[in-house]
């Protein structure tokens, strides 16, 4: 990984392991402590809109291609991660769990990470927070197995006896359904250029010359002013018309642009959940069962 040049990679384009070709790389993050180039972004979206994180490793250097050992499809589906700012041990982490690298390995080899006592903290805090929740959960298993436990004596018929001056009580439980959200890539909407012709038809109206004889008679004078000699003679007349010019200008008529807006609306979830009922058997009422009513053991069935 050390032997990467670091400004070939930043000239060079991203080619997946099938061959496709993939986009262009932006940029090279290193390892805070040895330096050693440790993630690449390239280009994936409309426009080159879109980076998305590789890691180094596995990776090959050819002259100004970069042959990443994950294809296409992969690597357009990587996590959303910002390209302008550090990574954070969390985004890293989720990085090497989606290229199923073993995060602990990264860790032992150098990669991105911030060992200052602040990054050192958070991980404490999350460590027992992590440690809270292991507890959480053998308290709920624990108070489970309780419960259990206590529905089979029920159903063993073994009663508990109260004292005098003490109040009979049982814990009632029930399920209750919770809802949140979850955000997740639904698609993607590209905006794209094409050219296509039509073909106008424009009326443009013209004017051309013709010739039309005109004949006028002289009268007496006028002949006897015009006689002369009798032979040919020729009268040249240039005409003209005017013929339609076809010019074609490229002139911008509109801005088209996308916009993202959210949309609220309203689904419907269902679930099936339990809970428990509670009712009051005494017994007068367990007396007055007939032999039909009980069970094979001899006790009244339970409601």
């Amino acid at each position: 990984m050390s032997t990467f040049d670091v400004n070939a990679i930043l000239s060079s384009t991203a080619y997946g392991s099938d061959g496709d070709k993939i986009g262009k790389v932006e940029q090279v993050f290193l390892d805070d402590n040895s330096g050693d180039p440790t993630f690449l972004t390239v280009n994936t979206g409309l426009f080159g809109a879109k980076e998305n994180f590789v890691p180094v490793k596995g990776a090959r250097q050819d002259g100004d291609r970069v042959v990443l050992p994950y294809t296409k499809d992969v690597i357009k589906d990587a996590p959303k991660v910002d390209a302008d700012q550090h990574l954070s041990p969390a985004e890293e982490e989720e990085l090497y769990r989606y290229y199923e690298m073993n995060y602990d390995d990264g860790r032992a080899a150098g990669h991105d990470r911030d060992r200052n006592a602040a990054a050192g903290t958070a991980g404490t805090a999350a460590g027992e927070r992590r440690a809270d929740d292991a507890a959480d959960r053998d308290r709920l298993a624990a108070d489970r197995d309780r419960d259990v436990t206590d529905r089979d004596r029920a159903d063993a018929g073994q009663d508990r006896h109260v004292a005098a001056g003490e109040n009979a009580s049982v814990t009632r439980h029930e399920e209750q359904l919770h809802v949140d959200t979850q955000e997740r890539e639904a698609g993607h909407a590209r905006l794209r250029k094409y050219v296509v012709t039509d073909h106008e038809t424009v009326d443009v109206p013209v004017e051309r010359e013709e010739v039309t004889v005109e004949r006028t008679p002289l009268n007496g004078t006028e002949a006897h002013a015009g006689t002369g000699r009798i032979g040919e003679e020729e009268v040249d007349v240039t005409l003209h018309e005017e013929r339609p010019v076809v010019e074609k200008e490229a002139v911008a008529v509109e801005e088209v642009g996308l916009n993202k807006q959210t949309v609220r609306e309203t689904q419907r979830v269902e679930a099936d959940v339990q809970k428990e009922q509670v009712d009051v058997e005494t017994d007068v009422d367990r007396d007055g069962l007939g032999r039909d009513d009980l069970g094979r053991d001899g006790e009244a069935p339970r409601r």
